[in-house]
């Protein structure tokens, strides 16, 4: 299985630079988005996804061109799943399940907290809530693959100027602690797995000379459970592709979707 995940940071602008022709010349089962910022009837064309697939969408209600997630797949899910359960959470669009067999794929896009102290303080709550609803699929016999930003760094490797950041939403160390916790949970960050000691990140500031000096931030992570994590094959950040702030990140399994489902 082929797997793709993005934070858009603005479907329509992404799509305007040129994600959706890229994406077409891609080889994959699923794409995991986040921060679409709009309505899928706001897209360019309903062609912009490559044929075949079959899309879904979860677009904030809070308010229009903020946040939302959506996956495109080219296999039917069995179940959808839109938002947690929890209204606070729900209406800004930030949680999309799609159940195939034992697995469900997520696209989800946890807040961030830099904004102020109360979102920052509100980040943590959802980061409770979330590993809960984790903790509680996994309880009920769901194996899981969560795709996209949660807008955390979980080590010094994982952003280029880690000890200026210290204090930073997003290295704060609560933040690091809570993705400990998950972690020790059982879940794993595939991707560090695999690369344990790289330096590879996924978002740039747009200030100064980020990219091109490469000093960012890895926010994007596909965490799953154990059974998922030992089918974990590879991983390729496409740098070069500048549709977004964020790099899209593909996930590659040795077993196909079909054989992942079955457990």
């Amino acid at each position: 299985m082929q797997l793709l995940s993005l934070n858009c940071n603005g479907i329509r602008s992404a799509a305007r630079k040129g994600f959706f022709k890229w994406l077409k010349r891609t080889e994959h089962d699923i794409v995991c988005l986040q921060e679409v910022r709009a309505d899928l009837s706001q897209l360019p064309t309903k062609e912009s996804f490559p044929r075949g697939h079959h899309v879904f969408w979860n677009a904030a209600r809070s308010k229009a061109g903020y946040s939302g997630v959506a996956v495109a797949s080219r296999h039917v899910p069995d179940r959808v799943q839109y938002g947690l359960g929890w209204p606070e959470f729900d209406r800004e669009g930030r949680w999309l399940q799609l159940d195939f067999g034992r697995l469900s794929v997520v696209s989800l896009y946890m807040p961030s907290g830099s904004h102020s102290e109360d979102r920052h303080a509100w980040k943590l709550v959802c980061c409770e809530r979330l590993l809960q609803h984790m903790l509680q699929l996994r309880a009920a016999g769901r194996e899981l693959l969560i795709c996209g930003d949660y807008n955390i760094c979980h080590g010094e490797l994982d952003l280029e100027n880690w000890r200026a950041n210290r204090k930073t939403s997003g290295f704060r160390p609560e933040e690091r602690a809570w993705l400990d916790r998950v972690l020790g949970a059982g879940f794993r960050d595939i991707f560090r797995e695999r690369y344990p000691g790289q330096r590879i990140y996924t978002w740039w500031s747009n200030r100064g000379k980020a990219y091109a000096k490469d000093v960012g931030w890895r926010l994007d992570y596909a965490l799953s459970t154990p059974s998922v994590a030992e089918h974990f094959a590879e991983a390729q950040v496409y740098r070069a592709l500048r549709v977004s702030d964020h790099a899209p990140v593909r996930f590659g399994f040795a077993k196909s979707l079909q054989d992942l489902a079955e457990g």
